[in-house]
């Protein structure tokens, strides 16, 4: 890797997180629901006024979590986006259910909640909007849609930490949401999510099913002489040294989101002339949507072919990359799911999306050089 390489992600650090790590480390408790995983609970539950958080191992757990404790079962079926990492489907896959694929919109590559309420059927159990890029779904008419037809929303609020919808946070208001601290996220711990609980029955439980199936944490606030195996469950906690990690970043999440806005805003500023000439489109956020500067991607004119864009700014030394292959033209999502409709979506705008360098720091300059190769490569 040469000196003038733009990585694609730079994981950024506050300079606290060893600190408070190594503080973990001299209070002797390392295992989960240490005093730091207690602060960033707090913390997420303020920030998004939900009922309660709890962290766990990654966003994947969140949603593995999500689905046992809708009683997901076989033959169930779940509404979500095929342009979605494929946690996403798995946690339900894994209880049993059938994801049904719809089509995304070409705005903001979300959910289109147009397209959910001919999806349903009598199995349908859930809705799971996906707010790609940190741009809300549009959260009350599926909202609307869930409550005609007495079905739960789980959010996959990944890359939604810091953004909103019409001022509510995001994860927070549906049935249940996840985030994702992994080290690509706007806010980190290496690996790490959070589950979010709106309704304080389903809390309850919640927290159950991530100690194993136990109620061990009423055993710790001394409300139970004992504890023991209640429901199902598994271990979701991660350590302390991970939330330790987490607290640093989460005291600093107003800087960091901000610091992201200003790089997202220079982009969207230094590319306003390439969309003006028609080589590609900047993305798009409704105005209802508070968004976190979470990824800055293009969308190449149709007639572009994607992948020699990709190889020159490679050979520039520039780390750009696609995103997700749609999940229901892959081998797994054609064996467990099925596809609502032709999802012409979809499969055309993923093949034109490249995502730009977007960290935490990155300088004005090296925007600039971004930009400048990438212009090069549409006009020639």
């Amino acid at each position: 890797m040469t000196a003038d390489y733009i990585p694609f992600n730079l994981p950024h650090a506050t300079g606290k997180e060893t600190i408070y790590a190594a503080e973990a480390q001299r209070s002797y408790h390392l295992s989960g629901d240490g005093a730091f995983t207690k602060r960033c609970h707090r913390w997420i539950e303020e920030r998004t006024g939900c009922a309660r958080a709890l962290l766990t191992h990654s966003c994947t757990s969140a949603l593995d979590m999500a689905a046992m404790l809708l009683d997901i079962e076989s033959g169930d079926e779940v509404i979500l986006p095929s342009y979605t990492f494929v946690s996403t489907a798995n946690a339900f896959v894994l209880r049993g259910a059938v994801p049904v694929f719809v089509d995304i919109r070409e705005d903001t590559l979300n959910l289109d909640e147009r397209l959910i309420e001919d999806a349903i059927t009598t199995r349908t159990r859930a809705i799971v909007p996906v707010h790609y890029a940190g741009v809300s779904c549009e959260m009350d008419a599926i909202a609307a849609i869930a409550r005609r037809h007495s079905l739960r929303i789980v959010e996959d609020a990944a890359q939604g930490i810091m953004a909103g919808y019409k001022n509510r946070a995001l994860g927070a208001i549906g049935d249940l949401g996840s985030f994702s601290f992994h080290e690509t996220k706007n806010i980190i711990s290496g690996e790490g999510g959070s589950l979010l609980v709106r309704d304080e029955e389903l809390a309850q439980r919640a927290e159950i099913i991530r100690e194993k199936g136990t109620d061990r944490g009423r055993f710790f606030r001394g409300e139970v002489d004992k504890y023991t195996w209640q429901d199902v469950g598994s271990s979701f906690l991660p350590s302390e040294l991970i939330a330790a990690f987490l607290w640093a970043q989460l005291e600093e999440a107003e800087r960091i989101t901000r610091e992201r806005m200003d790089v997202w805003n220079r982009y969207h500023q230094m590319l306003e002339q390439l969309e003006r000439q028609g080589l590609l489109r900047r993305p798009i956020v409704p105005a209802d949507c508070q968004h976190n500067g979470h990824m800055y991607y293009v969308l190449l004119a149709p007639e572009i072919d994607r992948q020699p864009v990709l190889d020159g700014l490679k050979q520039s030394g520039i780390g750009a990359v696609f995103h997700y292959v749609p999940l229901h033209s892959s081998p797994a999502g054609r064996r467990y799911g099925r596809a609502h409709g032709e999802l012409a979506l979809t499969t055309s705008l993923s093949l034109r999306l490249i995502r730009l360098p977007m960290w935490c720091g990155l300088s004005e300059d090296q925007q600039q050089r971004v930009c400048d190769v990438l212009t090069s490569l549409l006009k020639n």
